[in-house]
């Protein structure tokens, strides 16, 4: 009996410092690390289209035919206008007839020399007049083939009556309408490519040789970040903002249009490593003071906090860089910081975050 009331006893002792323990601030507590220091600098862009035309005709007519309008989404190889093709039609008739009749007379010809040649020349037939025929054969060989590049030609001038799409995309503007005379270089229409579109960025120029295939790019995405592969630096400096142009291939996740501002992100290493901790262990005072709360044990179950004054460097991906004030494996709070005070003890509310 004595010995089962000592343990009462015991477990009653011990269960007001368990109480008083659970009444302690919770707090989560991260440890001071080091690690590659990154830069981050946020950049203004532009969407882009690959490839923008604007579709003009290569010969002089009067528009037959507009096929399009504005907003139209059109695939390579669709006529989008046509010019009155009546002239060209008939003169391409022409040229066809006029090359089937050369292709009847070689035809003949070579009928006719082959009729010679199989008599025997010097003995029914003078090798002059077989001579002769191949001549004949030789210069209707040379008439077909002169019209049939004539033929050809006027083909290729009654195909350019029509104006094909050269890519897939959207007829962004419409100039010219049924009736009117247009000639070669009018701007007919403007064709956008809007499935390859590329992100222009201007970067200040100190970060030109420090981009390398470590660095990203984090498109804002409504709340998210999405990363976009760099596609070509352009090295050619503006002297007036001092910047050169990023071009970036849009991520297929991003709902973009050609025209539309977009906002990044760009991270590069700076090649130096420093202590950091997470952005929620630092305290920031109106003064301009800048602290974190470092947590030492105070026995198995609670912790001792103060505060220290600290000096910050960069920020990046939700860290910040410590100059001065902390050291290596010294454990911050990063949760519950809010109302603590100096020398209070606190608990372990949660698991550490690094």
């Amino acid at each position: 009996m004595r010995t089962l009331h000592g343990v009462l006893l015991s477990v009653c002792s011990l269960f007001p410092l368990f109480a008083a323990a659970q009444d302690l601030p919770g707090v989560q507590l991260e440890t001071v690390s080091s690690e590659d220091i990154v830069q981050e600098v946020t950049l203004n862009g532009t969407v882009n289209a690959l490839r923008v035309s604007g579709m003009s005709a290569a010969v002089a007519g009067l528009l037959d035919e507009v096929r399009v309008e504005t907003g139209d989404r059109v695939s390579r190889g669709d006529v989008l206008v046509a010019l009155d093709d009546e002239m060209v039609t008939w003169e391409l008739a022409a040229a066809r007839a006029e090359a089937e009749e050369a292709r009847s007379r070689l035809e003949e010809a070579r009928r006719r020399l082959r009729e010679a040649r199989s008599v025997g020349a010097g003995r029914n037939i003078a090798a002059t007049e077989v001579s002769a025929r191949e001549s004949a054969v030789a210069a209707n060989e040379a008439t077909l083939a002169r019209l049939e590049a004539a033929r050809q030609q006027v083909e290729v001038m009654a195909g350019r009556h029509r104006v094909t799409a050269p890519f897939d995309g959207v007829v962004s503007e419409r100039f010219r309408d049924l009736g009117e005379w247009v000639t070669p270089g009018d701007q007919l229409l403007t064709l956008v490519d809007t499935e390859n579109l590329r992100l222009d960025f201007q970067v200040p120029q100190a970060f030109f040789k420090r981009i390398d295939d470590n660095s990203r790019l984090l498109v804002q995405n409504d709340e998210e970040l999405s990363q976009a592969t760099i596609d070509v630096l352009v090295p050619i400096n503006d002297p007036q903002s001092r910047t050169f142009l990023l071009r970036a291939i849009k991520p297929d996740t991003l709902k973009l249009l050609p025209g539309m501002a977009v906002q990044a992100v760009l991270r590069v290493t700076t090649g130096e490593r420093g202590l950091t901790v997470s952005r929620d262990a630092i305290n920031r005072y109106p003064e301009g003071r800048t602290t974190v709360w470092i947590a030492e044990p105070a026995d198995e179950e609670t912790w001792t906090v103060k505060e220290k004054r600290v000096r910050l460097g960069t920020g990046f991906e939700g860290r910040v860089e410590i100059i001065s004030g902390l050291e290596t494996g010294q454990r911050v709070v990063v949760r519950g910081n809010e109302s603590l005070s100096e020398g209070i003890s606190v608990r372990i509310a949660e698991r550490e975050s690094r």
